[in-house]
Formats: structure tokens, sequence, C-alpha cells
């Protein structure tokens, strides 16, 4: 197939330079999406129909046969030799089962090493004599060796994420996923299912998968472009709201003021205060002709505008054209034929640009934010109401600032001036968008992502026990509501397929101090993993523990607080061990990666040595956040943990 598209010969079809680049870029496109993975096969199912999909199964229709794999692939007359797992027909393969065989009368599950083929296993799903079983393959596939980055899951895709997966565009949906459950991995093929269903409608209007750091996103990157999607753009929600340069931050009192939903409004006032209602009517000289548009007639059209509600920058464009077509109302009467053109040089005219400028000024977002935050007296007069005095206190900036430029922005007044940049103007809305650990996001973070699907839907993934910020959301309920997406139908993955059972058990005694109420996650896996408490006395008996865990298969992740990561450092350079840094990709020389605890959400490691838990605790601004951090860095195991302290333990985990 990539050869075909190799060898085709445009030269003849393209009617200019501009139209040959275009089709030029489009082969180019899809020779990298038909590229050969090392390593992975090109279908993983079979699937043996009863009867012909489709087919009336009254008539005694033949059955069919149908190899399912990771992407369509047909042979040299066109007809296909492997289905898309995403096609109708290969969704009995994830759903269907001895209850509800779904016509479907055998299920073959392929087993590989290395991209060789070295096993099958078959389920005779419409055999009654045949019990259900659970599947070896499916079982060793989930409990594969994780080295580098992130891997798709179409050969193991549970019935219930399938049935998120393959939920409509139309509707947005959110996944509250303990660790392990793949909720990550339910998103992104979500997305893959999307564009292949709706392929045409996103093309127009775009993908987007928003991540919580570079980290994470250099850890997923390869995901979609293994199924053969190339389009699908990633982003922190830093980049999204990348008005100016953030070289600040802010204490946590601070932080959560300013991502408080109620700023919205105070923005929103602060905004509109620039309108001025006029007092002065407006005269347009034309020729020898003298147009006088009154003051009470000017402040009817302001007033319109500002009850339509509209964005402000766009009733900014529109006065001066409003103030024109009163003129031309009265050019009419008179007698006059004036046309648009006449309309559209009234509207240039001086004495109503002048007088737009006076009424409705532009408005500058980061200079609007800058005032708020410098000026006590303008914040004080827009937050009346909204912000008591001591929370205005803790968001005005003590030292005096010259200009944007000079500013010392933080992550915080980012997302505030993209708010306001939306009051000014609409931000541009994608198709759909996918929010990983969304439960990190402030109200107003949540706010700017919704900006970007005003018009599309959204996948939302997290889970409330993971939130590691002191702004972390309480529900997903006040969290959706905040993007926007208050209908989205909220699914529950509790199925654990990563964490091994006796590492789950330990980290779920946080459980009723950090998120009470929410449902344990129950590992489905039948190896119960490696799992060790053990005290230590100094560095080296830490670098000791990574050494012992590197003798066996697969990555090895070293988590520790972030003011632990220097001394480690050092210990492992002694060491002579070579490690890299969280979302590197590691390599069969290189398998130990050094990661602070702030990081390690949403990475996985083989085997996870964990140092100083109540370091990680301490290193949060409360405990109760210092406690989800821990429970974060205790999940991020597959195989193993080794828990390692000379501090005592905290008592939340017995």
């Amino acid at each position: 197939m990539r050869e075909d598209v190799e060898n085709l010969d445009i030269s003849d079809v393209t009617a200019n330079w501009v139209n040959a680049a275009v089709l030029q870029h489009q082969i180019d496109e899809r020779i990298k999406a038909l590229a050969d993975l090392s390593h992975t096969p090109l279908f993983f199912g079979r699937l043996d129909y009863l009867h012909a999909p489709g087919a009336d199964k009254a008539e005694g229709a033949e059955g069919e046969r149908f190899y399912i794999g990771r992407r369509h692939v047909h042979d040299a007359e066109g007809d296909p030799m492997v289905i898309d797992w995403r096609a109708p027909v290969s969704q009995p393969f994830y759903r269907a089962s001895k209850k509800d065989p779904m016509d479907v009368g055998l299920r073959r599950r392929f087993g590989y090493t290395g991209g060789d083929l070295t096993a099958y296993e078959d389920e005779h799903l419409s055999d009654p004599s045949e019990a259900a079983a659970t599947s070896k393959l499916l079982q060793q596939e989930i409990e594969r060796p994780r080295v580098g980055p992130m891997r798709d899951i179409v050969a193991t895709i549970q019935p219930e994420q399938d049935e998120i997966v393959r939920s409509g565009l139309a509707g947005s949906v959110c996944v509250q996923g303990g660790p392990g459950t793949g909720k990550t991995a339910v998103g992104l093929h979500r997305v893959a299912y999307l564009l292949y269903a709706h392929r045409e409608r996103l093309a127009r209007t775009g993908t987007l998968v928003i991540g919580p750091n570079k980290s994470f996103l250099h850890y997923i990157e390869q995901v979609l472009p293994a199924l053969g999607e190339l389009e699908v753009k990633q982003a922190t929600v830093d980049d999204l709201v990348a008005h100016v340069e953030v070289r600040g931050t802010d204490d946590a009192t601070a932080a959560v003021v300013k991502g408080d939903a109620r700023m919205a409004e105070v923005l929103r006032r602060a905004v509109r205060s620039h309108v001025t209602l006029p007092t002065e009517g407006v005269v347009v000289v034309r020729g020898s002709r003298r147009w006088r548009v009154p003051a009470y007639e000017l402040e009817t059209i302001v007033q319109e505008l500002l009850d339509r509600d509209i964005r402000y920058g766009a009733a900014h464009e529109a006065l001066p054209q409003r103030i024109a077509h009163a003129v031309l109302v009265q050019m009419e009467r008179s007698g006059e034929a004036p046309d648009d053109r006449v309309q559209d040089a009234v509207a240039r005219n001086t004495a109503v640009k002048a007088a737009v400028k006076a009424i409705w000024p532009p408005v500058d977002p980061a200079k609007l934010v800058l005032r708020l935050l410098t000026d006590a007296d303008f914040l004080a007069v827009h937050a009346e109401g909204i912000l008591d005095e001591d929370e205005q206190k803790e968001i005005l900036w003590t030292k005096p600032v010259r200009s944007v430029k000079s500013a010392k922005w933080s992550a915080a007044d980012a997302v505030l001036i993209d708010e306001a940049t939306d009051l000014v103007r609409r931000t541009h809305s994608l198709g759909h968008v996918v929010l990983d650990e969304a439960q990190d996001l402030s109200p107003m973070q949540y706010r700017a992502v919704g900006r970007r699907c005003t018009t599309g839907s959204a996948t939302v993934l997290g889970d409330l026990a993971q939130g590691t910020t002191p702004w972390a959301t309480r529900s997903w309920d006040e969290a959706l509501a905040h993007l926007g997406k208050g209908e989205a139908v909220i699914e529950e993955l509790t199925a654990g397929f990563r964490v091994p059972t006796d590492v789950i058990t330990y980290a779920s005694r946080l459980l009723p101090h950090i998120a009470p109420g929410l449902t344990p996650v129950a590992s489905v896996r039948e190896n119960p993993g490696f799992f060790e408490v053990r005290p230590t006395t100094a560095d080296e008996q830490v670098i000791g523990a990574c050494e012992e865990l590197l003798r066996n298969e697969g990555s090895i992740g070293l988590i520790a607080a972030d003011a632990r990561i220097p001394a480690l450092t050092e210990a492992l350079t002694t060491a002579g061990l070579t490690y890299l840094g969280p979302g590197e990709e590691t390599t069969a020389q290189t398998r130990l990666t050094l990661v602070p605890a702030s990081l390690a959400k949403g990475l996985e490691y083989d085997y996870v040595v964990l140092d100083e838990p109540q370091a990680v605790v301490d290193g949060e601004p409360d405990e109760r956040t210092g406690l989800r951090r821990l429970y974060v860095a205790l999940t991020r195991a597959v195989s193993g943990l080794l828990v390692t302290h000379a501090a005592p333990l905290p008592a939340q985990l017995g």
C-alpha cells in the first residue's frame, strides 16, 4: 500500500505549482501514515461470524471471516485483508461474550513476541459446551514490560472501555478512573475512533489533546501516529494561554484566588468599564452637507450593543457602522440614495472615528490585567461584592511594574489574560478536545479549555484522588460546569489493568483521607506483583534498591520528593548509574529514570523505587495535597514497588 502511494505520478494531474505542492504534501502525509512500525503486527485478532454481517440470518447466509488490526490493509486488487479496529464489523472483538456472542462463532487472539507470531487462542462464543475463561494472551499483553513511550491498547480494549471509545462525537464524556484503569489510553483511542467515524468534519474543525506537562505529552505522543493519525495537535494548558512570557510564580493562596471562577466576572466588569455613554452628538461633513447624530440616538445605539453582550472587540467594530447607518437614514429621508460604499466612507469619517474612540476605545487584554493586579482602586471598583478585601490584597502585586513586557507574569496571570482576550475577541473553537489529568485544573483553566470547544465536544479524563494542586476540583459536576459541558456523561472505570494487586491495595489506604467515597480500583491482574517497604539509613541503599530492580526486565522509575532530587542525582552519579529524565524514552542500555514527584503523574514504569514518602507529603502546601501526590507516586508501578524510607512513614499508610 505504501509503495503504491510512493509510485504515484502527479506530473500530469495538477493545474499549477500550488496544486502540485498541496497534493505532494497529502501524499507525503499518507506515506508517513503507512509507515511500518517495528515489533508491531498488522493484525491481532480474528472474528468468524456465523452469518455475513447485514445478511438475512433466516436465509441461512454463510458466515464470514475478518482479521482485525490497528488499521485497514488491502491487497493489490483492493480487497480488504485486515479490517480497522474502529470499523463497526470489528466491534464484537471487544464486546462479544458467552452471554451475548453477537453472531460470532469464534474469536481468535494472536500473541506476538518482538513482532513474530508466537501464539494464538480461540474462544467459541456460540458453543454452549465451552465455558467462559480468562484470556491468557490478553493477560500477558496487559502485563508486558513497559519499555519506551506509551503504546496503543487496540488489542486489549475492554468492553467498558470500548463503550466510551465509540461514543458519538456530538456528546461530551467525562471519565473518572483510578490509577491503571486505562483512562488516558481510552481518551486517545476515542480521538482515533472519532477521526475514523467523522474524518471530514474533524479535518475542518480540528482536534486537540491537552496534557498536564511536556513530559506527559512526550510519553503519549506516539500512540496516535501508531494508529495512522498524524493530524492531532498536543498541548498543555500553559501552551493554550501563552499570550505573555511566564517568568513568575504565585503562592498557593494567590493562585487559588486567581484561578477562581469569580475572576471571570471581575474581568468582564473591567472590560465593560471602558465604555462611556456619549454626552455629545456626532457631526459628519460630506461635501456641503452636515449630518448630525444627536447624543440621545448615540446613547441608544451604545446601549443596544451593551445589552446584546457581544464581544467587546466586535462591538467596537460594529459601532462606527451603526453610527454610519443612522447618517444614511437621514440621507435617504432628504432624498439621497446612498449605497454601501457611502456607509463605509461615513464609518471611516474622522468625526465618527473620534466618537468611537471616546465611547468604545480599544482594550489591550494584557494591559487590562496588569492594571487590575497593580492598581488597588481599579481592582476594588470591579471586584466589589465579588472578592473580599483580603482576597484583593492577595492578588495585588507589591512592586510597581513599568510595562506588560517587563512584568513577571505567573501561569495563573496568563489564564486571566486569556479570559480577557476572549472577552475582547472570540477564541477559535475546535471540533473535539481531549483533556487529560483534568482534576488538577482551576475553574479559570477549565474555562480556558472550554473556550477551545464551545462548538465542539470534549473528552475529560481524570481521577479526583490524584488532584495535586491547591485548587484541584472537588467534583466532576462542578468541573464540567466551568468547562461549559454540564451535559457531559460521567463514566467511571474501576478495573485496574496496570497496577498490581498488592501495590494498589497499599495505595488505597490513602483514599479515605484524600477522596472519601471514591470507589477503590480493583486490580484484574493475576500477578499480585512485587511489593516491599524497606527502611534505609543512607542514599546508597536507595541506589542499591535501583540496582537490584535493574536485574529484572523492563523500566525502573526512581520517584522522590522534588527537594530530594539533587542528593539522589549525586548518589546515582557516584554509583556510576546512567539515568534519564521523566518522559525521555528508555533504551536497552538505560532503563532507569529519576522522577521528581511533581512530574510523576501519568507516567508508568515496570518497577518503581519510591524514596521517602513523608518527604513527598511535606513537599506540598498542605497535607491533603501531599497525600494525593503520594498516592500518585505509589501507583506508577506496573510490576513491582519498593518503598524506601529513613524517616517514619505517613500515619495514613498505617
